[in-house]
């Protein structure tokens, strides 16, 4: 990829917009960014930019895209945009942030070890989980001794860290071209062995040659439907993030996910060359990682580290407790395995990572009520795994923007295990007449009357579990921002 001297339009002045300038304009581009959003809305955004990077908001103006040698678009831009329509037909490459740091990453000018060699790349994808497993990914492979670049959906751009470390490393090479005006160099070592990133189906839209070294597909439940025609295009946008493995890469796979495997199935029967292909499960053996009667084990046929069918090590050890983080850490795990890490570096790992923020977050415990925060619950098939997480009574706090979900397969569990819903935002019509007629329900305001009703209903031994199913943006920035303000009320609760 030959960047220096290129007119390259980046469009989308968001985390991952603000990375790939950054690093392209290091790298001796000539880089204009392009947002609809009006100056007054994106301040503090630019002034992360570096000063030689020119910005063009309020509009897309067409004249950007048409002169461009290059057009980079942010994950949150989609693809039918009206500009990027028009020059599709004109030869020019568009390509997303990811498939950016991809090309930059695998560039074979821009060493990333003192041996020459191009780090790998680890990939993790999925409706539900994606943040979680790729942080204890990374946490496995660190503690294993491996050095590692995190990113992607997870917050932190690709690029961005990449620019990080090119800046760091004091070396900033690309072809045969130094940007640095001062020397020459032969490569650049800025030590690293494995680039570990979360990825959506939004940044797989607008991948090229990006090649995962492994890949996982964690799930795939009804998501993002206002972006998507049906879940089969959701599907097969999931499914692109092994578009381009070979036989020397591998490929995990959720066993228990039908439209997982489904997906898979339909989208490997095509390729001339397969990847290795492995499995995680919580209900059978496979070839891969399995559960069964509490325990954790291995079964790689072939492999020198671990022995057929091994014991890695008892479900009850692992700090992160929940359904779904069973199989975020049975993935995790698989892929580290398959990434070389050492069995000790796993176990250990198990025993420490805390999890994240927002997701089945233990608050407090208030009057004998357990608080949990699962912001990060922004869809159905998330709220499954909640639920399912708990024996006890249930409180659900719900609701905010509909993202064209179907509540209905809510229903079973709602009935089994929910005690009362409370609903705020948006959707809290829609999800009461999808849910209401099953169990106690009211309406709030806000995320304060919430809480304050749910602390009403509940009685020692119940648990308020906000996972609300929904799009934050009706109502709060983020979803950080609604679990934030989840936890501040929770803790005010006198």
């Amino acid at each position: 990829m030959e960047i220096q001297g290129k007119k390259i339009t980046v469009v989308g002045l968001g985390r991952s917009g603000i990375g790939a300038a950054n690093l392209l304009s290091e790298l001796g581009a000539d880089v204009t960014v392009t947002d609809r959003k009006p100056e007054e809305e994106l301040t503090d955004f630019r002034e992360k930019l570096k000063p030689s990077i020119r910005l063009s908001l309020g509009s897309h103006p067409e004249d950007l895209f048409i002169s461009a040698d290059m057009i980079v678009i942010s994950p949150g831009v989609p693809l039918s945009v009206l500009p990027l329509s028009k020059v599709k037909g004109k030869g020019i490459p568009i390509i997303g942030e990811l498939e950016l740091a991809y090309q930059i990453a695998s560039n074979q000018a821009l060493r990333f070890d003192s041996e020459g060699s191009v780090a790998s790349f680890l990939a993790v994808t999925g409706t539900n989980g994606k943040s979680t497993t790729t942080t204890l990914l990374n946490a496995m492979l660190r503690k294993g001794g491996f050095r590692t670049i995190l990113g992607g959906n997870i917050g932190n751009a690709l690029t961005e860290e990449i620019y990080k470390r090119l800046g760091d490393s004091g070396t900033r090479r690309l072809g045969e071209v130094t940007v640095s005006p001062t020397r020459r160099v032969a490569g650049s070592d800025i030590g690293i062995d494995y680039i570990v990133v979360e990825v959506s189906s939004f940044q797989l839209e607008s991948i090229q040659d990006f090649r995962p070294k492994g890949a996982v597909i964690l799930n795939i439940t009804p998501d993002h439907l206002d972006r998507y025609h049906s879940l089969e295009e959701y599907s097969e946008a999931k499914a692109r993030i092994f578009e381009n493995q070979r036989g020397e890469d591998f490929l995990l796979l959720n066993a228990d996910d039908p439209e997982t495997v489904k997906v898979a199935k339909e989208q490997i029967k095509g390729k001339r060359e397969k990847p290795g292909i492995f499995y995680f499960s919580r209900k059978k053996e496979v070839e891969g990682i399995y559960f069964k009667d509490g325990r954790i084990y291995c079964n790689f046929p072939g492999m020198s580290l671990v022995t057929h069918h091994s014991l890695l090590i008892h479900a009850d050890e692992i700090k992160i407790k929940g359904v779904h983080n069973l199989e975020n850490a049975m993935a995790a795990s698989a892929m580290a395995l398959l990434a070389g890490s050492s069995l000790e570096s796993i176990k250990d790992s198990l025993r420490e990572f805390p999890g994240l923020e927002h997701r089945l977050e233990f608050v407090r415990e208030k009057d004998g009520v357990r608080y949990v925060n699962d912001s990060k619950g922004t869809n159905v098939g998330a709220v499954v795994k909640s639920l399912e997480s708990f024996n006890e009574p249930i409180i659900l706090i719900a609701g905010g923007r509909d993202k064209a979900g179907d509540f209905s397969p809510l229903r079973n569990l709602v009935k089994e295990r929910v005690k009362a819903i409370v609903l705020i935002g948006e959707a809290r019509e829609k999800i009461k007449k999808s849910l209401g007629d099953l169990t106690e329900t009211a309406m709030a305001k806000d995320m304060e009357e919430a809480v304050l009703i749910s602390r009403s209903i509940a009685v020692k031994g119940d648990v308020v579990l906000l996972s609300p199913a929904c799009a934050s943006f009706d109502m709060f920035m983020d979803f950080e921002d609604r679990g934030r303000q989840f936890k501040k009320i929770v803790m005010e609760l006198a």
